[in-house]
């Protein structure tokens, strides 16, 4: 009897550890091609964004010396009623529309935590033309910005991106809706 419990016991561990393989592969395949690659955050620390797979993503294109700066207070209250929903805002600070953004990596995040106190992630500058993730999206929208805080919103399969002008503000409910529809598909 003895032998037997040591032979079940040993079955079901080499059992549990194969489903746990299995889970975590399935867990592994199942970022999707928008968000299978790595960024720097602000802080100029690599970063999966496969993270993020799995939750409705609002990508936007940050300055910090725009006109439509305000924005990010919208886009911290957004993250903060919606993320244990699933939503999750990724900022982006760029320079290539009228200079805007000049500073450096740590000055952004001053700036963003000091005025803004943005808790949402931040990601390094980048120059939004030579960006393989800004590409992606521009080609699944068929819109690219045209200004700082353009806005793209994923769905949580990362196959569905819809397209926000810098004018429609993180509050508008044209955008909120969109969210919220998002965030009840599940």
């Amino acid at each position: 009897m003895r032998l037997f419990h040591i032979s079940f016991r040993i079955s079901f561990r080499i059992s549990f550890l194969i489903s746990l393989f299995f889970v975590a592969g399935n867990a592994m395949a199942a970022c999707p091609a928008l968000l299978d690659r790595t960024m720097d955050t602000i802080h100029e620390k690599p970063q999966s964004l496969c993270e993020y797979a799995g939750k409705v993503v609002l990508v936007v294109n940050t300055a910090s010396q725009c006109g439509y700066t305000p924005q990010y207070e919208g886009l911290e209250t957004l993250y903060r009623k919606y993320k244990d929903r699933g939503l999750v805002v990724l900022g982006f600070p760029a320079n290539d529309f009228g200079g805007q953004e000049p500073g450096s990596n740590k000055e952004i995040s001053e700036f963003c935590v000091n005025q803004y106190a943005i808790d949402f992630p931040m990601f390094a500058k980048i120059d939004l033309k030579k960006n393989p993730l800004y590409a992606e999206l521009s080609k699944a929208t068929g819109s690219a910005p045209r200004w700082n805080f353009h806005k793209y919103l994923i769905d949580r399969s990362g196959r569905q991106v819809q397209s926000f002008d810098t004018k429609v503000e993180p509050t508008d409910r044209k955008l909120v809706a969109a969210i919220e529809k998002l965030l009840d598909s599940k």
